[in-house]
């Protein structure tokens, strides 16, 4: 039977700080939540420069839940990636 068990050889302070660190940094690397997208948030106005609407098709479309709209207190934002990802491909008849 095995038991669970860490032997150590004889290590210097300098080869065990290593293997720490290398161990760390691996750990680090390979973290799932260092790896979440920069989300821009914008504001109304700037949400309606890059669809290139107006305020009023900003407004109706998050009414009707094409576009979700985050607030802080009277503020509105959106997310730039989600404003992209609500894109539909429209295909060409020809």
């Amino acid at each position: 039977m095995k038991n669970n068990q860490i032997i150590f050889d004889v290590l210097s302070k300098e080869e065990l700080g290593d293997l720490i660190g290398k161990s760390l940094k691996e750990v680090i690397k390979n973290n799932p939540f260092n790896h979440l997208p920069d989300q821009e948030l914008l504001t109304r106005e700037g949400a309606c420069m890059l669809l290139k609407v107006d305020s009023s098709t900003l407004w109706r479309w998050t009414n009707q839940g094409k576009i979700t709209a985050y607030g802080i207190g009277s503020k509105r934002f959106y997310k730039k990636e989600e404003l992209l990802n609500s894109l539909i491909q429209l295909t060409s008849k020809n």
